[in-house]
Protein backbone atom coordinates (compact mmCIF):
# COMPACT_ATOMS: atom_id res chain seq x y z
CA UNK A 1 0.00 0.00 0.00
CA UNK A 2 2.79 2.43 0.87
CA UNK A 3 4.42 1.80 -2.52
CA UNK A 4 1.13 2.52 -4.33
CA UNK A 5 0.64 5.78 -2.42
CA UNK A 6 4.20 6.88 -3.16
CA UNK A 7 3.70 6.24 -6.89
CA UNK A 8 0.37 8.13 -7.05
CA UNK A 9 1.01 11.64 -8.47
CA UNK A 10 -1.64 13.26 -6.27
CA UNK A 11 -0.97 11.19 -3.15
CA UNK A 12 -3.68 10.84 -0.53
CA UNK A 13 -6.56 13.35 -0.23
CA UNK A 14 -5.59 16.34 1.90
CA UNK A 15 -8.83 16.34 3.88
CA UNK A 16 -9.83 13.54 6.24
CA UNK A 17 -11.65 10.51 4.84
CA UNK A 18 -14.72 9.41 6.76
CA UNK A 19 -15.19 5.69 7.22
CA UNK A 20 -18.35 3.65 7.62
CA UNK A 21 -18.20 0.01 8.71
CA UNK A 22 -21.41 -2.03 8.50
CA UNK A 23 -21.12 -5.64 9.67
CA UNK A 24 -24.43 -7.45 9.24
CA UNK A 25 -23.93 -9.77 12.18
CA UNK A 26 -23.49 -6.79 14.53
CA UNK A 27 -26.97 -5.38 13.85
CA UNK A 28 -30.45 -6.80 14.32
CA UNK A 29 -33.30 -5.73 11.99
CA UNK A 30 -35.71 -6.29 14.87
CA UNK A 31 -33.82 -4.39 17.55
CA UNK A 32 -33.15 -0.63 17.15
CA UNK A 33 -29.86 0.67 18.52
CA UNK A 34 -29.67 3.77 20.72
CA UNK A 35 -26.43 5.71 20.26
CA UNK A 36 -24.49 7.61 22.93
CA UNK A 37 -26.00 10.91 21.73
CA UNK A 38 -29.52 9.50 22.11
CA UNK A 39 -30.10 8.84 18.40
CA UNK A 40 -32.34 5.79 17.86
CA UNK A 41 -31.21 3.94 14.73
CA UNK A 42 -33.47 1.31 13.11
CA UNK A 43 -31.99 0.51 9.68
CA UNK A 44 -28.66 0.05 7.92
CA UNK A 45 -29.18 3.37 6.09
CA UNK A 46 -29.78 5.09 9.38
CA UNK A 47 -26.58 3.52 10.76
CA UNK A 48 -24.63 4.56 7.64
CA UNK A 49 -25.80 8.17 7.94
CA UNK A 50 -25.06 8.32 11.67
CA UNK A 51 -21.51 6.93 11.21
CA UNK A 52 -20.87 9.53 8.49
CA UNK A 53 -22.16 12.61 10.26
CA UNK A 54 -23.48 11.77 13.71
CA UNK A 55 -26.90 13.19 14.59
CA UNK A 56 -26.64 15.81 11.85
CA UNK A 57 -25.99 13.19 9.20
CA UNK A 58 -28.73 10.96 10.57
CA UNK A 59 -31.31 13.73 10.39
CA UNK A 60 -30.98 13.73 6.56
CA UNK A 61 -32.45 10.20 6.40
CA UNK A 62 -34.30 10.26 9.73
CA UNK A 63 -37.82 9.90 8.30
CA UNK A 64 -36.83 6.93 6.09
CA UNK A 65 -35.13 5.31 9.07
CA UNK A 66 -38.16 5.74 11.35
CA UNK A 67 -40.59 4.32 8.75
CA UNK A 68 -38.27 1.55 7.48
CA UNK A 69 -38.57 2.83 3.88
CA UNK A 70 -35.83 3.37 1.33
CA UNK A 71 -34.10 6.76 1.77
CA UNK A 72 -34.07 7.50 -1.97
CA UNK A 73 -32.23 10.70 -2.96
CA UNK A 74 -31.56 11.54 0.70
CA UNK A 75 -28.93 8.79 0.75
CA UNK A 76 -26.93 10.49 -2.02
CA UNK A 77 -27.29 13.79 -0.17
CA UNK A 78 -25.75 12.44 3.03
CA UNK A 79 -22.90 10.70 1.19
CA UNK A 80 -22.15 13.84 -0.81
CA UNK A 81 -22.21 15.95 2.37
CA UNK A 82 -19.51 13.86 4.01
CA UNK A 83 -17.32 12.81 1.07
CA UNK A 84 -14.59 11.77 0.71
CA UNK A 85 -15.74 8.60 2.42
CA UNK A 86 -15.17 4.88 2.39
CA UNK A 87 -18.11 2.55 3.12
CA UNK A 88 -17.26 -1.05 4.06
CA UNK A 89 -20.03 -3.66 4.23
CA UNK A 90 -19.49 -7.21 5.47
CA UNK A 91 -21.94 -10.02 6.32
CA UNK A 92 -24.64 -8.25 4.32
CA UNK A 93 -26.29 -11.56 3.41
CA UNK A 94 -26.44 -12.56 7.09
CA UNK A 95 -28.44 -9.38 7.82
CA UNK A 96 -30.71 -9.46 4.77
CA UNK A 97 -31.78 -13.10 5.14
CA UNK A 98 -33.44 -12.23 8.47
CA UNK A 99 -35.88 -9.96 6.60
CA UNK A 100 -37.28 -12.65 4.29
CA UNK A 101 -40.93 -13.40 5.14
CA UNK A 102 -40.67 -11.09 8.19
CA UNK A 103 -43.15 -8.20 8.56
CA UNK A 104 -43.14 -4.89 10.39
CA UNK A 105 -39.53 -5.03 11.55
CA UNK A 106 -37.80 -1.74 12.45
CA UNK A 107 -35.06 -2.64 9.94
CA UNK A 108 -37.53 -2.56 7.03
CA UNK A 109 -38.80 -5.26 4.66
CA UNK A 110 -36.80 -7.62 2.45
CA UNK A 111 -37.82 -5.75 -0.73
CA UNK A 112 -37.13 -2.33 0.79
CA UNK A 113 -33.68 -3.47 1.85
CA UNK A 114 -32.65 -4.32 -1.70
CA UNK A 115 -34.10 -1.07 -2.97
CA UNK A 116 -31.69 0.53 -0.48
CA UNK A 117 -28.85 -1.64 -1.83
CA UNK A 118 -29.46 -0.41 -5.36
CA UNK A 119 -29.82 3.20 -4.19
CA UNK A 120 -26.53 2.94 -2.29
CA UNK A 121 -24.56 1.64 -5.27
CA UNK A 122 -25.95 4.37 -7.52
CA UNK A 123 -25.32 7.09 -4.94
CA UNK A 124 -21.70 6.06 -4.44
CA UNK A 125 -21.19 5.96 -8.19
CA UNK A 126 -22.58 9.47 -8.50
CA UNK A 127 -20.56 11.10 -5.68
CA UNK A 128 -16.92 11.96 -6.33
CA UNK A 129 -14.65 10.74 -3.54
CA UNK A 130 -17.02 8.03 -2.31
CA UNK A 131 -16.16 4.34 -2.45
CA UNK A 132 -18.17 1.26 -1.48
CA UNK A 133 -16.51 -2.08 -0.74
CA UNK A 134 -18.78 -5.08 -0.17
CA UNK A 135 -17.72 -8.57 0.88
CA UNK A 136 -20.10 -11.37 -0.12
CA UNK A 137 -19.77 -15.18 -0.09
CA UNK A 138 -18.72 -16.75 -3.38
CA UNK A 139 -17.06 -19.86 -4.73
CA UNK A 140 -13.49 -19.89 -6.05
CA UNK A 141 -14.70 -19.17 -9.60
CA UNK A 142 -16.67 -16.12 -8.50
CA UNK A 143 -20.14 -17.66 -8.95
CA UNK A 144 -22.85 -17.70 -6.30
CA UNK A 145 -22.26 -21.39 -5.66
CA UNK A 146 -21.16 -20.53 -2.13
CA UNK A 147 -21.09 -22.72 0.94
CA UNK A 148 -24.58 -23.33 2.35
CA UNK A 149 -23.28 -23.09 5.90
CA UNK A 150 -21.81 -19.66 5.22
CA UNK A 151 -24.85 -18.15 3.50
CA UNK A 152 -27.43 -19.65 5.88
CA UNK A 153 -29.71 -21.94 3.86
CA UNK A 154 -32.46 -21.04 1.35
CA UNK A 155 -33.13 -17.58 2.81
CA UNK A 156 -29.44 -16.72 2.62
CA UNK A 157 -29.20 -18.00 -0.95
CA UNK A 158 -32.17 -15.90 -2.01
CA UNK A 159 -30.63 -12.82 -0.38
CA UNK A 160 -27.26 -13.56 -1.97
CA UNK A 161 -28.77 -13.88 -5.46
CA UNK A 162 -30.56 -10.55 -5.12
CA UNK A 163 -27.46 -8.82 -3.80
CA UNK A 164 -25.27 -10.30 -6.55
CA UNK A 165 -27.60 -9.03 -9.28
CA UNK A 166 -27.55 -5.50 -7.85
CA UNK A 167 -23.81 -5.31 -7.28
CA UNK A 168 -22.76 -6.89 -10.56
CA UNK A 169 -24.50 -4.15 -12.53
CA UNK A 170 -21.85 -1.55 -11.68
CA UNK A 171 -19.32 -3.11 -9.28
CA UNK A 172 -15.75 -4.00 -10.11
CA UNK A 173 -15.19 -7.50 -8.69
CA UNK A 174 -12.09 -7.86 -6.54
CA UNK A 175 -11.07 -11.49 -6.85
CA UNK A 176 -9.34 -13.29 -3.95
CA UNK A 177 -5.58 -13.09 -3.96
CA UNK A 178 -3.74 -15.78 -5.88
CA UNK A 179 -1.33 -18.04 -4.01
CA UNK A 180 1.72 -15.94 -4.87
CA UNK A 181 -0.06 -12.77 -3.83
CA UNK A 182 -1.38 -14.37 -0.65
CA UNK A 183 1.96 -15.54 0.64
CA UNK A 184 3.42 -12.13 -0.12
CA UNK A 185 0.64 -10.58 1.97
CA UNK A 186 1.32 -13.05 4.78
CA UNK A 187 5.08 -12.50 4.67
CA UNK A 188 4.77 -8.72 4.76
CA UNK A 189 2.21 -8.76 7.56
CA UNK A 190 4.35 -11.00 9.77
CA UNK A 191 7.90 -9.85 9.01
CA UNK A 192 9.71 -6.60 8.41
CA UNK A 193 11.25 -5.98 5.02
CA UNK A 194 14.88 -7.18 5.11
CA UNK A 195 17.74 -4.70 5.18
CA UNK A 196 20.63 -4.95 2.73
CA UNK A 197 22.73 -7.18 4.99
CA UNK A 198 19.73 -9.33 5.88
CA UNK A 199 18.94 -9.79 2.18
CA UNK A 200 22.50 -10.98 1.62
CA UNK A 201 21.99 -13.62 4.33
CA UNK A 202 18.68 -14.63 2.74
CA UNK A 203 20.46 -15.08 -0.60
CA UNK A 204 23.01 -17.36 1.08
CA UNK A 205 20.29 -19.50 2.64
CA UNK A 206 18.47 -19.82 -0.69
CA UNK A 207 21.70 -20.84 -2.41
CA UNK A 208 22.52 -23.44 0.29
CA UNK A 209 19.11 -25.06 -0.06
CA UNK A 210 19.17 -25.25 -3.85
CA UNK A 211 22.73 -26.61 -3.77
CA UNK A 212 21.54 -29.23 -1.28
CA UNK A 213 18.68 -30.17 -3.60
CA UNK A 214 21.08 -30.31 -6.57
CA UNK A 215 23.43 -32.60 -4.62
CA UNK A 216 20.58 -35.05 -4.05
CA UNK A 217 18.73 -34.52 -7.32
CA UNK A 218 16.99 -37.92 -7.32
CA UNK A 219 15.60 -37.38 -3.81
CA UNK A 220 13.70 -34.14 -4.43
CA UNK A 221 10.99 -32.97 -6.86
CA UNK A 222 12.12 -31.85 -10.28
CA UNK A 223 13.05 -28.17 -10.54
CA UNK A 224 13.92 -27.56 -6.89
CA UNK A 225 17.58 -27.08 -7.82
CA UNK A 226 16.74 -24.40 -10.39
CA UNK A 227 17.38 -20.65 -10.26
CA UNK A 228 13.63 -20.11 -10.39
CA UNK A 229 13.13 -22.12 -7.19
CA UNK A 230 16.05 -20.32 -5.56
CA UNK A 231 14.31 -17.02 -6.30
CA UNK A 232 11.10 -18.44 -4.91
CA UNK A 233 12.88 -19.27 -1.64
CA UNK A 234 14.15 -15.69 -1.48
CA UNK A 235 10.66 -14.29 -2.03
CA UNK A 236 8.98 -16.42 0.66
CA UNK A 237 11.80 -16.36 3.24
CA UNK A 238 11.73 -17.18 6.13
CA UNK A 239 8.80 -19.46 5.22
CA UNK A 240 9.75 -22.31 2.91
CA UNK A 241 7.82 -22.41 -0.41
CA UNK A 242 6.72 -25.99 0.31
CA UNK A 243 4.81 -24.86 3.40
CA UNK A 244 2.96 -22.24 1.37
CA UNK A 245 2.30 -24.91 -1.28
CA UNK A 246 0.68 -27.22 1.26
CA UNK A 247 -1.45 -24.44 2.72
CA UNK A 248 -2.62 -23.00 -0.60
CA UNK A 249 -2.86 -26.24 -2.61
CA UNK A 250 -4.21 -28.61 0.07
CA UNK A 251 -5.61 -26.79 3.08
CA UNK A 252 -7.34 -24.12 0.99
CA UNK A 253 -9.60 -26.86 -0.44
CA UNK A 254 -11.22 -27.31 2.98
CA UNK A 255 -14.50 -25.58 3.75
CA UNK A 256 -14.15 -22.42 5.83
CA UNK A 257 -10.36 -22.25 5.34
CA UNK A 258 -9.45 -18.62 4.69
CA UNK A 259 -6.53 -18.27 2.32
CA UNK A 260 -5.23 -15.06 3.85
CA UNK A 261 -6.71 -14.58 7.31
CA UNK A 262 -6.53 -18.31 8.11
CA UNK A 263 -2.90 -18.54 7.06
CA UNK A 264 -2.07 -15.35 8.94
CA UNK A 265 -3.55 -16.69 12.18
CA UNK A 266 -1.83 -20.05 11.77
CA UNK A 267 1.58 -18.63 10.93
CA UNK A 268 1.34 -16.09 13.73
CA UNK A 269 0.83 -18.96 16.18
CA UNK A 270 3.62 -21.01 14.56
CA UNK A 271 6.12 -18.15 14.65
CA UNK A 272 5.35 -17.38 18.29
CA UNK A 273 5.79 -21.04 19.31
CA UNK A 274 9.07 -21.41 17.38
CA UNK A 275 10.45 -18.16 18.82
CA UNK A 276 9.40 -19.17 22.34
CA UNK A 277 11.08 -22.58 22.00
CA UNK A 278 14.29 -21.19 20.49
CA UNK A 279 13.95 -23.00 17.15
CA UNK A 280 17.13 -22.59 15.08
CA UNK A 281 15.93 -23.85 11.68
CA UNK A 282 17.12 -21.89 8.67
CA UNK A 283 13.55 -21.69 7.34
CA UNK A 284 10.06 -22.50 8.59
CA UNK A 285 9.18 -25.76 6.84
CA UNK A 286 6.23 -28.17 7.17
CA UNK A 287 8.49 -30.30 9.35
CA UNK A 288 8.94 -27.39 11.77
CA UNK A 289 5.24 -26.81 12.48
CA UNK A 290 4.95 -27.39 16.27
CA UNK A 291 1.96 -29.70 16.33
CA UNK A 292 2.41 -30.10 20.08
CA UNK A 293 1.48 -26.44 20.63
CA UNK A 294 -2.19 -26.05 21.56
CA UNK A 295 -2.68 -22.75 19.75
CA UNK A 296 -1.18 -24.11 16.52
CA UNK A 297 -3.16 -27.34 16.77
CA UNK A 298 -6.33 -25.34 17.40
CA UNK A 299 -5.83 -23.32 14.23
CA UNK A 300 -5.41 -26.52 12.16
CA UNK A 301 -7.93 -28.87 13.73
CA UNK A 302 -10.58 -26.14 13.51
CA UNK A 303 -11.03 -27.27 9.91
CA UNK A 304 -10.78 -31.04 10.58
CA UNK A 305 -12.82 -33.74 12.25
CA UNK A 306 -12.35 -34.10 15.99
CA UNK A 307 -10.85 -37.56 15.41
CA UNK A 308 -7.59 -35.94 14.33
CA UNK A 309 -6.73 -34.64 17.81
CA UNK A 310 -5.88 -38.02 19.45
CA UNK A 311 -4.04 -39.03 16.26
CA UNK A 312 -1.77 -35.99 16.60
CA UNK A 313 -0.99 -36.99 20.17
CA UNK A 314 -0.39 -40.67 19.41
CA UNK A 315 1.24 -40.72 15.99
CA UNK A 316 2.53 -37.25 15.09
CA UNK A 317 3.78 -34.88 17.78
CA UNK A 318 2.57 -35.81 21.26
CA UNK A 319 4.95 -36.12 24.22
CA UNK A 320 4.91 -39.93 23.95
CA UNK A 321 4.04 -40.14 20.26
CA UNK A 322 5.55 -42.75 17.96
CA UNK A 323 8.02 -40.38 16.20
CA UNK A 324 9.23 -38.97 19.53
CA UNK A 325 9.86 -42.51 20.79
CA UNK A 326 11.73 -43.47 17.61
CA UNK A 327 13.96 -40.38 17.88
CA UNK A 328 14.68 -41.17 21.53
CA UNK A 329 15.56 -44.79 20.77
CA UNK A 330 17.71 -44.03 17.73
CA UNK A 331 19.89 -41.14 18.85
CA UNK A 332 21.35 -40.60 15.37
CA UNK A 333 17.81 -39.68 14.29
CA UNK A 334 16.94 -37.79 17.46
CA UNK A 335 19.92 -35.44 17.15
CA UNK A 336 18.06 -33.69 14.30
CA UNK A 337 14.51 -34.80 15.28
CA UNK A 338 14.38 -36.56 11.92
CA UNK A 339 11.38 -38.82 12.59
CA UNK A 340 9.39 -36.06 14.23
CA UNK A 341 9.97 -33.69 11.29
CA UNK A 342 8.85 -36.41 8.87
CA UNK A 343 5.66 -37.01 10.86
CA UNK A 344 4.83 -33.30 10.94
CA UNK A 345 5.43 -33.01 7.21
CA UNK A 346 3.19 -35.99 6.49
CA UNK A 347 0.40 -34.54 8.62
CA UNK A 348 0.57 -31.16 6.87
CA UNK A 349 0.45 -32.95 3.52
CA UNK A 350 -2.24 -35.50 4.27
CA UNK A 351 -4.85 -34.24 6.76
CA UNK A 352 -6.40 -31.89 4.19
CA UNK A 353 -6.22 -34.43 1.32
CA UNK A 354 -7.84 -37.38 3.08
CA UNK A 355 -10.97 -37.22 0.90
CA UNK A 356 -9.08 -36.36 -2.28
CA UNK A 357 -8.43 -38.82 -5.10
CA UNK A 358 -4.68 -38.60 -4.43
CA UNK A 359 -3.90 -38.68 -0.73
CA UNK A 360 -0.79 -37.55 1.11
CA UNK A 361 2.70 -36.96 -0.24
CA UNK A 362 5.21 -38.86 -2.31
CA UNK A 363 8.69 -39.35 -0.90
CA UNK A 364 10.33 -36.46 -2.82
CA UNK A 365 7.77 -34.02 -1.37
CA UNK A 366 8.16 -35.49 2.11
CA UNK A 367 11.89 -34.74 1.87
CA UNK A 368 11.20 -31.28 0.45
CA UNK A 369 8.99 -30.52 3.43
CA UNK A 370 11.56 -31.35 6.11
CA UNK A 371 15.08 -32.04 4.82
CA UNK A 372 17.64 -29.28 5.14
CA UNK A 373 21.36 -28.92 4.46
CA UNK A 374 23.24 -31.25 6.79
CA UNK A 375 20.61 -34.00 6.85
CA UNK A 376 21.57 -37.54 5.80
CA UNK A 377 19.29 -39.05 3.19
CA UNK A 378 20.17 -42.50 4.56
CA UNK A 379 18.81 -41.46 7.95
CA UNK A 380 15.67 -40.22 6.24
CA UNK A 381 15.04 -43.70 4.85
CA UNK A 382 15.59 -45.30 8.28
CA UNK A 383 13.28 -42.82 9.99
CA UNK A 384 10.50 -43.13 7.40
CA UNK A 385 10.59 -46.94 7.38
CA UNK A 386 10.55 -47.14 11.18
CA UNK A 387 7.73 -44.61 11.39
CA UNK A 388 5.69 -46.53 8.80
CA UNK A 389 6.30 -49.81 10.63
CA UNK A 390 5.30 -48.55 14.06
CA UNK A 391 2.61 -45.93 13.45
CA UNK A 392 -1.03 -46.78 14.00
CA UNK A 393 -2.59 -44.31 11.55
CA UNK A 394 0.07 -43.99 8.86
CA UNK A 395 -0.69 -45.60 5.50
CA UNK A 396 1.54 -46.09 2.46
CA UNK A 397 1.04 -47.14 -1.13
CA UNK A 398 4.02 -47.20 -3.42
CA UNK A 399 5.95 -44.01 -2.72
CA UNK A 400 2.97 -42.16 -1.19
CA UNK A 401 2.36 -41.80 2.54
CA UNK A 402 -0.56 -40.34 4.45
CA UNK A 403 -2.21 -40.25 7.85
CA UNK A 404 -5.78 -41.48 8.13
CA UNK A 405 -8.40 -41.32 10.87
CA UNK A 406 -8.76 -45.11 10.77
CA UNK A 407 -6.05 -47.36 12.20
CA UNK A 408 -4.19 -49.20 9.43
CA UNK A 409 -4.77 -52.95 9.05
CA UNK A 410 -1.01 -53.47 9.22
CA UNK A 411 -0.84 -51.69 12.56
CA UNK A 412 -3.80 -53.64 13.95
CA UNK A 413 -2.11 -56.87 12.91
CA UNK A 414 1.16 -55.81 14.56
CA UNK A 415 -0.64 -54.92 17.79
CA UNK A 416 -2.31 -58.32 17.83
CA UNK A 417 1.05 -59.97 17.11
CA UNK A 418 2.56 -58.10 20.06
CA UNK A 419 -0.21 -59.38 22.32
CA UNK A 420 0.61 -62.94 21.24
CA UNK A 421 4.05 -62.54 22.84
CA UNK A 422 2.26 -63.11 26.14
CA UNK A 423 0.52 -66.20 24.75
CA UNK A 424 3.28 -68.36 23.21
CA UNK A 425 1.12 -71.48 23.43
CA UNK A 426 -1.16 -70.04 20.69
CA UNK A 427 1.86 -69.61 18.41
CA UNK A 428 3.23 -73.07 19.27
CA UNK A 429 -0.13 -74.56 18.30
CA UNK A 430 0.13 -73.00 14.83
CA UNK A 431 3.67 -74.31 14.36
CA UNK A 432 2.66 -77.82 15.49
CA UNK A 433 -0.32 -77.73 13.13
CA UNK A 434 1.97 -76.95 10.23
CA UNK A 435 4.44 -79.69 11.25
CA UNK A 436 1.62 -82.22 11.42
CA UNK A 437 1.69 -82.95 7.71
CA UNK A 438 5.14 -84.55 8.17
CA UNK A 439 3.59 -87.43 10.10
CA UNK A 440 2.15 -88.77 6.86
CA UNK A 441 5.51 -88.50 5.06
CA UNK A 442 7.75 -90.85 7.06
CA UNK A 443 10.25 -91.49 4.26
CA UNK A 444 12.92 -93.98 5.42
CA UNK A 445 11.68 -93.80 9.01
CA UNK A 446 9.15 -96.16 10.47
CA UNK A 447 7.36 -93.18 11.85
CA UNK A 448 7.57 -89.43 12.39
CA UNK A 449 6.31 -88.11 15.71
CA UNK A 450 5.46 -84.42 15.82
CA UNK A 451 5.81 -82.39 19.01
CA UNK A 452 5.22 -85.09 21.61
CA UNK A 453 4.26 -83.57 24.94
CA UNK A 454 5.21 -86.67 26.94
CA UNK A 455 7.73 -89.49 26.55
CA UNK A 456 4.87 -91.97 26.49
CA UNK A 457 3.76 -90.52 23.14
CA UNK A 458 6.87 -92.02 21.48
CA UNK A 459 6.63 -95.80 20.76
CA UNK A 460 9.39 -98.17 22.00
CA UNK A 461 9.96 -100.58 19.07
CA UNK A 462 12.88 -101.99 17.11
CA UNK A 463 12.38 -99.46 14.32
CA UNK A 464 14.06 -96.14 13.58
CA UNK A 465 11.80 -93.20 14.38
CA UNK A 466 12.17 -89.43 13.90
CA UNK A 467 10.98 -87.18 16.72
CA UNK A 468 10.28 -83.52 15.82
CA UNK A 469 10.46 -81.84 19.20
CA UNK A 470 7.80 -79.41 20.39
CA UNK A 471 8.72 -75.69 19.85
CA UNK A 472 8.99 -75.24 23.59
CA UNK A 473 11.84 -77.82 23.55
CA UNK A 474 14.40 -75.71 21.69
CA UNK A 475 18.16 -76.07 21.64
CA UNK A 476 21.12 -73.71 21.91
CA UNK A 477 24.46 -74.82 20.53
CA UNK A 478 26.91 -76.25 23.10
CA UNK A 479 24.32 -76.19 25.87
CA UNK A 480 23.83 -79.57 27.54
CA UNK A 481 20.92 -78.35 29.62
CA UNK A 482 18.78 -76.87 26.86
CA UNK A 483 15.07 -77.83 26.92
CA UNK A 484 15.69 -80.05 23.88
CA UNK A 485 18.57 -81.91 25.55
CA UNK A 486 16.59 -82.41 28.77
CA UNK A 487 13.47 -83.75 27.01
CA UNK A 488 15.54 -86.00 24.70
CA UNK A 489 17.43 -87.48 27.65
CA UNK A 490 14.15 -88.18 29.42
CA UNK A 491 12.64 -89.79 26.29
CA UNK A 492 15.73 -91.99 25.75
CA UNK A 493 15.57 -93.20 29.33
CA UNK A 494 11.91 -94.00 29.55
CA UNK A 495 8.57 -94.31 27.84
CA UNK A 496 6.12 -92.99 30.31
CA UNK A 497 6.57 -94.89 33.61
CA UNK A 498 8.52 -97.71 31.90
CA UNK A 499 12.17 -97.92 31.01
CA UNK A 500 12.83 -97.61 27.26
CA UNK A 501 14.40 -100.70 25.65
CA UNK A 502 15.25 -99.45 22.13
CA UNK A 503 17.09 -96.26 22.92
CA UNK A 504 19.17 -96.33 19.73
CA UNK A 505 16.06 -96.29 17.51
CA UNK A 506 15.22 -92.61 18.12
CA UNK A 507 16.49 -89.51 16.28
CA UNK A 508 15.54 -86.12 17.69
CA UNK A 509 15.24 -82.95 15.63
CA UNK A 510 15.05 -79.75 17.75
CA UNK A 511 14.45 -76.13 16.75
CA UNK A 512 17.44 -73.79 17.07
CA UNK A 513 16.64 -71.18 19.72
CA UNK A 514 17.83 -68.19 17.66
CA UNK A 515 16.00 -69.19 14.50
CA UNK A 516 12.94 -70.21 16.51
CA UNK A 517 12.60 -66.60 17.75
CA UNK A 518 12.44 -65.45 14.12
CA UNK A 519 9.90 -68.17 13.32
CA UNK A 520 7.75 -67.23 16.31
CA UNK A 521 7.71 -63.59 15.20
CA UNK A 522 6.68 -64.59 11.67
CA UNK A 523 3.95 -66.86 13.05
CA UNK A 524 2.63 -64.09 15.30
CA UNK A 525 2.40 -61.74 12.33
CA UNK A 526 0.64 -64.47 10.32
CA UNK A 527 -1.88 -65.09 13.07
Amino acid sequence: MHELIAEAPSGLPKQSVRRVVLVGTHFSPGQPEVKADGTRVNTLWGELAWQLGGRTGYDIVAEADRTGTSPGAALQDVIAAYAPCLILVDEWVAYARQLLDAEHLPGGSFETHFTFAQTLTEAVQAVSGAQLIVSIPASDDGTIDADENEIGGPAGRHALERLQRILHRIAEPWRPAKADESFEIVRRRLFESPSGSAQADINKVARLFTQFYAGHKADFPSGTDSTEYENRIKSTYPIHPELFARLYEDWSTLERFQRTRGVLRLMSAVIHALWRDGNQSAMIMPGDIPLNDQRVVGELTHYLEDRWKPILDADVDGVNSTPVQVDQEKTFLGERAMTRRIARTLFMGSAATLKAATKGLDEPHVRLGMAMPGDSMGNFRTALNTLADRSTYLYSEGERYWYDTQASVTRIAKDEADRLVERPEDVWAELVRRLGSNQRRAGDFSGVHVAPQHTGDIPDTDEVRLVLLHPQHHHTKNKDDSPAMLFSAEALGSRGPSQRSHRNMLIFLAPDKKRLDELMEAAREYL
